[in-house]
C-alpha cells in the first residue's frame, strides 16, 4: 500500500476531502513533516492559516532578499497605530508551505479571517492577532473549572500530562521534534487531529470566542478551493487546534451568518523583518516558543544535530575568551547521550545539551549559561525584507537613508560611537534624533566615554519589529523623515503643556537640524515665556535653552535667535529668583537649590555661547548680574539656608568671594545665636551633594576647623535633630574624601593663625613647595601634555607651577 493510498484511508474521511496538515507554528518536526506530505500528496492548490489580505504578498517570499524570520504586518489605514503581526521563522510550517508552493508553482493562499475583521474587532481591546496553534493563550470565559484553565493556557499540557509527562516542551520534542520522516509521512497529522479532537469534544473551543468565527471563514474557502480545484487536490495547513473544526460537517448557511455584521476597517499589509527573540514567549508572543533559536539549528542541521549544537556553544564560548577545546565538545555530547538515555528520550534534547554544556563548558557556572541562553537559545537574528515589498512613503526614504548612512538595523544591541566633526556621523546622528521626535526609538542616547566635548555623540542601537508599527504611524505627518520630523515637531510645541517641554523640543529641534520648525518652537516659546510668571517654570525651561546653543559650533546652526530668547529668560529669573526663595519650607527650598544650581551651570553656558562685538557686553552683564543674585541670597536672612548655602559655595567657585569673607559667613551662621537646624541647612548647601564640597574641606582648613568647632558645640537635645541633614550631605562623598576628612579632625586643624596654608600642623603638608618631588612628576606631565624634547628645559618652571 503505497503513502498517498494509505493518507486516503487514515487522514481523509470517506469519499474524499482535503488533506487537512494540523501544526504547531514555529515547530522544525511540523515544518519538516508539511514538506514531506505536500511531496507525497502533490495537491493543486495549498491553503494556509492568515490574513487573506496577504495573498498578493506571497510571492514575494520567493525573493532572493527575503530571509526569516519576517512578518506579515497589518495596520488600520486610517488609525496605523492599531496593528497586528503574523511571523513566520524559517522553521515555521506555513513558511514551509509557501516556499513549497511557490518553488512547484502551485497556488498558495491564506484563508483565516481577513485583517479588515481583526483589527476592527481589536479595536476596543489590545490586538495581537498571531497565529494561534496548540501552544496559543486564547481568552477564556469568566467562569472556568481548573481543567478549564490548564487546556485554555497550553493544551499540549493536557496531552503531555495524559502520556505522563510533566514538561510539555520535552514532550513535543521527543514526538515531534526528534522525530524523522521516513515511514508513513500522514501518520504525525492523523495523530495530532485525533488528539486535538478528543480534546475540543470535551472542551469545544477552550474559551476563545473567536475561535468559532475564525473557523467558518475557513470552511469556506477551503469549499471554494475544493470547488475550483477538486475534492482530493487541497491541502491546508494550519494550527492542530482547529483541525477538527474543519473537518466538522456545517452548513455554508450556518457558517455565513457566523460571519454576518463583523466590523470592518480599511486595512494595508506589507513584509515586515523579525527576530527570534520576538518569537519567544518572553516577548508576549501567545503562539510563541521557549527556543527559537535551538528550534532553528534543529531544523537547519542535516545530521548529528546535538554535535553541531555544542560546537556551535564551543565557538561562542571561545569567542568570550572562555577555554573551550574539542576535547570538551567531545566529553559534553556524550554527557548529553548519557543524560537523554538516562532519562528515556530518545535524542538528547534542549534540556540535556543544557546540562551538558553548564557541567562541562561552564564548570558548574550559570553566568556563562546564561549568555549561551540569550545569544543561541534565543538568539538576535533579524529577518530582511526586499524593497520591493509594499511600504509607506516614510518606511522607504527610512529604509534609503539607512543604506546610504550604511547604518544597518540590527536585532542585537550595540553602540554606536559618533563624530559629529564628520560629515556622515552628523548625518546619522540627525536621523537618529529626528527618529526620536517621530516616536520611534530605533537609538537611545548614552554617556559618551573619553570626552565630554560636544563633537561626540553615543547611541545605543537596537532594531525591535514594532518599529515598522511606529514608522507606519508616523507617516501621517510626511513622506520622508525631515518632513515628518518637522510637521511633528510644529505640532508638538503648539500642544506643549509646560514651557520646560517647549524649551526641551528646542533642543532637539536643533539637534535633528529642523529649520523650518524651530522658528515655529521659538515663537511657541517665546510666547509662553511672556504669560509664564513662576520662577519655577522659567529655571526649569533655560537649561534645556542654553545647552542648545552649545551645538550651534559642531552643527553650523544658527542659533542668535535662540540666544536672545534664553538672555531674555534668563533676565526674568534674575529679577524673580530672591522673592520667590522668601519664606519656603524644607521640601520647596530643596527644590529651589535645584533650580539654583541648574540656572548657575546654565548662566556660565549662556556668557560662553553669546559671541561677538555687541554681545561681549551681553555676556558680561549675564553673568555679572547672576553674580549679583546671589550675593543677594547669600546675605537674606528670609533666604532658607540651604540655598544660602549654595549662593555662597557657587560664588566662591567662581572667584566672586574671597576665602576670607567665606570663612567669615559661615563663621556667622555657624554662630551660638543661629538655630542648629538652620546652620545644617547652610552646610548641606555649601559643602552638600556631589559638588565637590568634600574637597574643599580637605583642602581649606579654615573651613573644616569652623564645621568641626560648630558641630561640637551642637547641644545634645538639638544634635539628633541635625544628625540626618548632616549625615546626608556627608554620605555623599567619595569613601576616599570621607576617609581623608576623618583623618583631618582626628588630627585636628592647624593654627588659626596660619593664614589658612594648607598643611599646618598637618603630617604629610609643608609650608613650602618641594622642588625636588615636583621635579619627580616632570617626565610623566610632558608625556601628557605632548611637550617636545627640545622644549623640556623651557616648560619645566610652567610645569612645577602646575604641579604645585
Amino acid at each position: 500500500m503505497t503513502g498517498h493510498e494509505e493518507y486516503q484511508q487514515q487522514v481523509r474521511p470517506s469519499g474524499g476531502g482535503p488533506l487537512l496538515l494540523g501544526v504547531r507554528h514555529h515547530g522544525p518536526g511540523s515544518a519538516r513533516a508539511v514538506r514531506a506530505a505536500l511531496e507525497a500528496a502533490r495537491p493543486r492548490v495549498v491553503l494556509i492559516e492568515g490574513p487573506p489580505e496577504a495573498d498578493a504578498l506571497i510571492p514575494l517570499a520567493a525573493d532572493e532578499d527575503m530571509r526569516p524570520p519576517v512578518a506579515l504586518l497589518a495596520h488600520a489605514v486610517d488609525e496605523p497605530g492599531r496593528s497586528a503581526f503574523w511571523p513566520f521563522a524559517e522553521f515555521s510550517p506555513e513558511w514551509v508551505a509557501i516556499r513549497w508552493a511557490l518553488s512547484h508553482g502551485v497556488p498558495a493562499r491564506f484563508i483565516d479571517l481577513p485583517a479588515t475583521h481583526t483589527l476592527a474587532w481589536g479595536k476596543e481591546e489590545a490586538v495581537t492577532a498571531e497565529p494561534e496553534g496548540p501552544t496559543a493563550q486564547p481568552e477564556g470565559a469568566a467562569e472556568e473549572s481548573a481543567a478549564d484553565e490548564a487546556v485554555r493556557v497550553d493544551p499540549l499540557g493536557a496531552l503531555a500530562e495524559a502520556a505522563g509527562h510533566d514538561d510539555p516542551e520535552r514532550w513535543w520534542e521527543d514526538v515531534v521534534e526528534h522525530r524523522g520522516t521516513g515511514g508513513d509521512v500522514f501518520a504525525p497529522f492523523t495523530v495530532l487531529e485525533e488528539a486535538m479532537g478528543a480534546l475540543r469534544e470535551v472542551y469545544g473551543d477552550g474559551g476563545h470566542d473567536r475561535d468559532p468565527v475564525r473557523e467558518a471563514y475557513m470552511r469556506l474557502q477551503v469549499r471554494a478551493a475544493q470547488k475550483e480545484f477538486g475534492d482530493d487536490e487541497v491541502a491546508v495547513v494550519c494550527g492542530a487546534w482547529h483541525v477538527p473544526a474543519l473537518r466538522e460537517k456545517r452548513t455554508m448557511a450556518a457558517d455565513r451568518a457566523l460571519l454576518k455584521g463583523l466590523p470592518k476597517v480599511k486595512a494595508d499589509m506589507t513584509w515586515v523583518p523579525w527576530t527570534h527573540r520576538r518569537l519567544a514567549r518572553a516577548g508576549g508572543y501567545g503562539a510563541g516558543i521557549d527556543s527559537p533559536g535551538w528550534y532553528g539549528h534543529l531544523f537547519g542541521a542535516p545530521d548529528r544535530p546535538v554535535e553541531r549544537w555544542l560546537t556551535k556553544v564551543a565557538g561562542l564560548l571561545r569567542e568570550e575568551d572562555r577555554i573551550v577545546s574539542s576535547a570538551h565538545v567531545i566529553e559534553a555530547v556524550r554527557l548529553a547521550e548519557t543524560l537523554a538515555a538516562m532519562r528515556g528520550r530518545p535524542l538528547p534534547g534542549l534540556t540535556e545539551t543544557t546540562d551538558a554544556v553548564r557541567a562541562v563548558m561552564c564548570e558548574g557556572s550559570d553566568v556563562p549559561l546564561s549568555l549561551v541562553h540569550d545569544r543561541l537559545v534565543v538568539g538576535d537574528v533579524l529577518g530582511e525584507v526586499p524593497t520591493s515589498a509594499p511600504a509607506v512613503p516614510l518606511q522607504r526614504d527610512l529604509t534609503r537613508s539607512q543604506r546610504r548612512l550604511r547604518l544597518k538595523p540590527e536585532a542585537l544591541e550595540r553602540e554606536l560611537e559618533l563624530d559629529l566633526r564628520k560629515e556622515n556621523d552628523a548625518e546619522r546622528s540627525r536621523l537618529l534624533h529626528r527618529l526620536g521626535l517621530l516616536g520611534i526609538a530605533w537609538g537611545e542616547p548614552a554617556a559618551s566615554r573619553g570626552s565630554t566635548g560636544t563633537f561626540r555623540e553615543t547611541w545605543r542601537l537596537r532594531w525591535e519589529p514594532e518599529l515598522s508599527v511606529r514608522v507606519a504611524e508616523a507617516g501621517v505627518w510626511g513622506t520622508t523623515v525631515l518632513s515628518a520630523a518637522t510637521a511633528k515637531a510644529e505640532a508638538d510645541a503648539l500642544s506643549a503643556q509646560s514651557l520646560a517641554d517647549i524649551t526641551g523640543l528646542a533642543e532637539r529641534c536643533l539637534l535633528a537640524e529642523l529649520p523650518d520648525a524651530l522658528p515655529v518652537v521659538m515663537r511657541v516659546l517665546a510666547d509662553r515665556a511672556a504669560l509664564d510668571a513662576d520662577v519655577g517654570h522659567l529655571a526649569q525651561a533655560l537649561p534645556a535653552l542654553v545647552r542648545s546653543l552649545r551645538y550651534g559650533d559642531v552643527r553650523a546652526t544658527d542659533t542668535r535667535a535662540l540666544a536672545e530668547v534664553a538672555a531674555g529668560l534668563a533676565e526674568r529669573v534674575f529679577v524673580g529668583l530672591p522673592p520667590a526663595c522668601a519664606a519656603l519650607d524644607a521640601d520647596a527650598a530643596q527644590e529651589m537649590r535645584r533650580h539654583v544650581d541648574a540656572v548657575h551651570g546654565a548662566v556660565g553656558l549662556l556668557g560662553d555661547a553669546v559671541t561677538g562685538e555687541r554681545d561681549g557686553k551681553m555676556r558680561g552683564g549675564i553673568r555679572a548680574r547672576w553674580h549679583s543674585v546671589l550675593h543677594v541670597l547669600s546675605e537674606r536672612d528670609t533666604v532658607p539656608g540651604v540655598i544660602r548655602g549654595r549662593a555662597v559655595r557657587l560664588l566662591l567657585d567662581d572667584g566672586e568671594l574671597a576665602q576670607d569673607e567665606a570663612a567669615r559667613l559661615m563663621g556667622l551662621v555657624l554662630s551660638p545665636g543661629t538655630a542648629p537646624a538652620d546652620a545644617a541647612a547652610w552646610i548641606e548647601g555649601f559643602v552638600g551633594g556631589g559638588s565637590g564640597g568634600g574637597i574643599l574641606l580637605v583642602h581649606d582648613e579654615r573651613l573644616l576647623g569652623l564645621v568641626d568647632a560648630w558641630l561640637t558645640g551642637v547641644p545634645g537635645d538639638a544634635f539628633t535633630d541635625v544628625l540626618p541633614l548632616l549625615r546626608r550631605t556627608f554620605s555623599a562623598y567619595e569613601p576616599g574624601v570621607r576617609r581623608t576628612l576623618g583623618e583631618l579632625v582626628r588630627r585636628g586643624p592647624g593654627t588659626a593663625g596660619s593664614g589658612g596654608a594648607v598643611g599646618s600642623g598637618i603630617p604629610g603638608f609643608a609650608d613650602e613647595l618641594d622642588a625636588e618631588r615636583a621635579d619627580a612628576v616632570l617626565p610623566v606631565l610632558r608625556l601628557l601634555l605632548g611637550l617636545e624634547s627640545d622644549q623640556e628645559n623651557a616648560d619645566d618652571n610652567n610645569l612645577v607651577g602646575v604641579a604645585g
